[in-house]
């Protein structure tokens, strides 16, 4: 078969009802004609393995066949390589061979390996050129010599992580039945990929990195978590082959984090401890520069609002959703956040040339059909700078579907775990379809991967994932982020088949999932001190732009003296270093506004700080465009509890909305501490599900 015909047969095993041709033509990028015409060919294939291809006009195509028989045929499917590779499947593998051999190899190999003729490999070369230059690398190809990547060690690790993040999923690396790598039944290209990821030793470093990861100040996140480990494992696996990074060449050494952190190289000892390894020291200092890129990366963020022009523009999509469907969205702080969280990685993402894949999107156009046009017009018209793909658009759309369907939320008997790796939408999209379908099913939060696979057996009855985990079959159920009707049976099934056997009643439990009074009461207590102490530390400063020094540093170093707080801000210098930092990430200032909200986390910070403060003159930012008179400082300790995260982010949160702005601007210490206030009552109340 041909790489289209595998990828049109792949998509209708993945479907749980009828699909139309016009929907597999736009899922694989070609016609309906040619849809048809390749369903010719493709029917005998299946007939011959009992496999019956339904065409029904005007519903659309459906596979019959029971498990067993489709089982047979992947396998089969699989054991073919392809007679073919697309365009962009044959220069990942062009890049792939040039990385791996480390010497000149002749246009005629590649031409022979990938069955096609010198010609075609000439041209993908020159359409390669740029991406090999932007990774800091050079194409050198000499006639006689044959085709060479030259550059140092550290850019071709980079490019080797690049296409690994790329163009692997999540599934790739986790399934364990791939640990040992068999060509026969992977896709050649995600073979060649897994080999250069180093994926027989993935599994140990992971383990080496989780113990790793709970000892940092701020856990990773999943995201950051999985790049980091992709990385790693890259550079272990070079090292193994005998690629070790040249003394002589420059070795990034320190990294932004070093401002903070000097010398301090625990991590990286830790780390070569728990896999009982010794490097050389150009190595060390590669390994460490990772862990410290990827620490610092996630360091110091007190709350989830990395770009202002963002936030403005979700609160923008938001409201053009809402003035077209008469739904309150903006009142779905759930909504508001998952969003923030969700676009930010992900318009980075788009912007770094990285694909964006959705494999449900055909099905999310079927569910959501109105909406996704809504949302898709949206995206158009407030996203300026990127083009957003409809995969993309396709995860945006799960998030207000979640909204939508939230309302019907219901309670649940059973505590299960969600695992959902596509994102925060499709996550409570799940969510709220579980609790539709199924109610008996209590969902007490979502985890990452890595944290899931480690739960402790007694706080859970149940995993469910959207992706292949680390885990015995048994032990966890896979299913679509949308749950068809097919899959909500498949999980009732799970559960009276696997789950309920293993239960045992507890009154305990029953208690924890409905709190009493007296616990309500305890978790008003804890929330009420933490806002009294935040509100009552307010301060509202008026500060001389003249007074303390015209740059950004001297001036925070002003703002640190007016807090005037020594037990609670024990080094100012480093505070404000840390503060500078964070200003290099990313935009500060609200947009259409003279107000920045400059925010940390720090082990020189005691307990949580909010301070206004306002300038008679605009104040210039070290790496912004504009300049600001107001400036709302939010410190808090490294080790901060959950609580204080929640009602710190609540307290951002608020920049959303247009009184608070207003109050910033031109409002009294009493007028903004009576609005947040009143905000935070709202939060509690919801939190606590209080009832009257």
């Amino acid at each position: 078969m041909s790489t289209r015909q595998r990828r049109i047969v792949e998509l209708l095993f993945n479907q749980q009802n009828e699909i139309t041709a016009a929907d597999i033509a736009a899922e694989i990028g070609t016609s309906t004609r040619t849809i048809h015409r390749e369903l010719i060919d493709i029917e005998p294939a299946l007939a011959s393995h009992g496999i019956i291809l339904h065409k029904k006009s005007g519903i659309g195509i459906k596979i019959e066949a029971d498990n067993e028989q489709i089982e047979l045929f992947k396998q089969e499917l699989n054991l073919t390589v392809p007679a073919e590779y697309s365009t962009e499947e044959r220069k990942v593998l062009i890049l792939c061979m040039l990385l791996q051999y480390g010497e000149p190899v002749k246009l005629f190999t590649l031409a022979h390996e990938l069955n096609v003729t010198m010609p075609t490999i000439s041209n993908d070369l020159d359409q390669l050129e740029q991406q090999i230059n932007d990774q800091q690398l050079t194409l050198i190809r000499k006639r006689g010599y044959g085709v060479e990547l030259s550059g140092n060690e550290q850019a071709k690790r980079q490019m080797i992580s690049f296409l690994a993040i790329k163009y692997l999923d999540d599934s790739d690396l986790f399934e364990q039945k791939h640990d040992k790598l068999d060509q026969n039944v992977v896709h050649p290209l995600t073979n060649q990929l897994l080999l250069m990821v180093g994926k027989e030793q993935f599994f140990k470093l992971e383990r080496a990195l989780w113990q790793l990861n709970k000892q940092w100040p701020t856990r990773l996140s999943e995201a950051a978590y999985t790049r980091l480990l992709i990385r790693l494992s890259v550079a272990f696996t070079r090292i193994q082959q005998g690629c070790i990074i040249n003394p002589k060449s420059d070795v990034k050494h320190t990294t932004s984090a070093d401002q903070t952190s000097g010398k301090d190289n625990s991590q990286l000892v830790r780390l070569l401890e728990l896999l009982d390894l010794q490097l050389p020291q150009e190595e060390e200092a590669y390994i460490d520069s990772l862990l410290k890129d990827e620490g610092q990366h996630e360091l110091g963020l007190l709350i989830n609002h990395n770009d202002m022009s963002l936030i403005e523009t979700v609160t923008e999509l938001i409201r053009f959703i809402e003035s077209k469907t008469q739904i309150s969205f903006m009142d779905d702080r759930s909504l508001v956040e998952g969003l923030i969280q969700h676009m930010h990685p992900a318009f980075q993402r788009i912007s770094s040339g990285l694909a964006i894949r959705n494999p449900i999107l055909t099905q999310i156009k079927k569910d959501y059909d109105q909406l996704y046009s809504l949302v898709r017009q949206g995206v158009d018209e407030f996203v300026q700078d990127i083009h957003v793909p409809d995969e993309e658009v396709g995860y945006i759309v799960m998030h207000f579907g979640a909204a939508i369907e939230r309302l019907k939320q219901i309670p649940w008997k059973v505590r299960a775990v969600l695992v959902c790796t596509s994102g925060i939408g499709s996550s409570k999209l799940l969510a709220v379809r579980i609790s539709k379908e199924l109610p008996q099913i209590e969902l007490i939060g979502h985890l990452s991967w890595y944290e899931a696979v480690r739960l402790p057996t007694d706080e859970y009855d149940l995993i469910i994932s959207t992706v292949n985990l680390p885990l015995e079959s048994d032990k966890y159920i896979k299913i679509s982020p949308l749950l068809t009707e097919d899959e909500t049976d498949k999980l009732r099934s799970f559960i009276h088949g696997i789950t309920l056997k293993n239960m045992e009643p507890s009154p305990v439990h029953v208690a924890e999932s409905d709190p009493g009074p007296l616990d309500r009461l305890r978790q008003l207590h804890i929330y009420s001190d933490i806002v009294l102490r935040l509100l009552d530390g307010f301060k509202v400063h008026t500060m001389e732009l003249a007074s303390g020094g015209p740059d950004l540093e001297s001036q925070l170093l002003h703002m640190m003296s007016s807090i005037d707080q020594p037990s609670i801000l024990l080094n100012k210098e480093k505070i404000v270093k840390q503060l500078l930092i964070r200003e290099q990430q990313g935009s500060l200032i609200m947009p259409d506004t003279e107000i920045a909200l400059m925010h940390t986390r720090s082990e020189w910070v005691q307990q949580p700080v909010i301070s206004l403060f306002r300038y008679d003159m605009p104040l210039k930012l070290n790496h912004e465009a504009g300049a600001v008179k107001q400036i709302l400082l939010m410190l808090g300790p490294m080790q901060l509890e959950k609580a204080s995260l929640e009602l710190l982010s609540e307290i951002s949160g608020m920049l959303l909305l247009t009184e608070m702005i207003t109050l910033l601007e031109g409002g009294s210490k009493e007028e903004i501490r009576s609005f947040i206030s009143r905000q935070l009552e709202k939060y509690m109340i919801r939190k606590l599900d209080w009832r009257d």
